[in-house]
């Protein structure tokens, strides 16, 4: 395995054998708006929230994984394979790399990623993405945190998330959930989700979630894998390193929980997709095997 600060690489389509399809969330996100007296406004207005950008926040420290976005996966820097996937999403009207490391910056340039120069103080992903939009000055509606750790992330996801958060306005946040595999019940890298019967988030957890008496996954149960990507509503993206650090939020150590309990809803649309994120060097193999498998190279 290698690491590397730039690609001569082309940028190129991969067609993945996983189609993702939007199984629930947008049909229920049209019915809240019409509850809460949206259907007005949106009749008014075709551009509501539709001015999107796609920004993959990406770093070179990491305490599981030094120089993760530069990782080679067949030939190609991991950070460019995310690059390529999203630039396919027909939502997005602009894709960026936001990062605070120059060697992650020449890369992503070499490979024609137009990139924008983070603090290295930015706490998380969604921090850096706040930053990114504030340099780039121009207006948008939506912002996408793409992680950079899921290079074959399906475009179909990327655009789900973003026609849910168009369809709820009493919603500041969404994201996509998938079928958590048994083997994966108890990995703390893989975050669970609960959600209510009209498709909004309850909670977020690196632990099994809902858990039952027997302490054993329930095979009957459908436990849910949170993706990782996340749109914002930019009005709310400012307010959001406002907010102060949340309990929950600092135990779990996930961010998405701070957006919960502080009372702002969260749109989670639910998808088929095989997983292939990137957590440990380790990973790496696993990817380049499955790709191989399928001729993704």
């Amino acid at each position: 395995m290698s690491i590397c600060s730039s690609s001569s690489s082309s940028s190129s389509s991969s067609s993945s054998s996983t189609k993702s399809w939007i199984l629930h969330g947008l049909a229920v996100g049209a019915a809240v708006a019409v509850a809460l007296g949206a259907r007005a406004y949106l009749a008014r207005s075709s551009k509501f929230r539709s001015r999107v950008i796609g920004i993959i926040p990406a770093r070179f420290a990491s305490t599981r994984f030094q120089g993760k976005p530069l990782v080679q996966i067949l030939g190609k820097p991991m950070i460019q394979r995310t690059w390529e996937r999203a630039k396919l999403a027909e939502t997005l009207d602009q894709v960026v790399v936001a990062t605070d490391d120059e060697k992650i910056a020449e890369c992503c340039r070499s490979f024609g990623a137009e990139v924008i120069m983070t603090a290295e103080s930015c706490r998380n992903g969604t921090e850096r993405c706040t930053q990114a939009l504030e340099k780039l000055g121009k207006k948008y509606d939506i912002v996408v945190n793409i992680q950079g750790d899921e290079p074959l992330i399906e475009p179909e996801i990327i655009d789900g998330i973003v026609k849910a958060l168009q369809a709820a306005p009493d919603a500041v946040f969404s994201t996509a959930v998938t079928s958590l595999k048994p083997e994966d019940a108890f990995d703390p890298n893989r975050v669970k989700c609960v959600v209510d019967n009209r498709g909004y988030a309850i909670y977020f957890s690196r632990g099994l979630i809902p858990y039952n008496k027997s302490g054993k996954v329930n095979p009957q149960f459908p436990y849910l894998l949170h993706l990782g990507i996340q749109s914002y509503d930019t009005k709310f993206l400012k307010i959001y390193p406002e907010l102060t650090p949340t309990p929950l939020q600092l135990e779990e150590d996930l961010e998405q929980l701070k957006v919960l309990e502080n009372g702002y809803k969260m749109k989670v649309i639910k998808v088929d997709h095989e997983t292939h994120g990137v957590d440990t060097p380790e990973d790496v193999e696993k990817i380049e095997r499955f790709m191989r498998e399928r001729n993704l190279a």
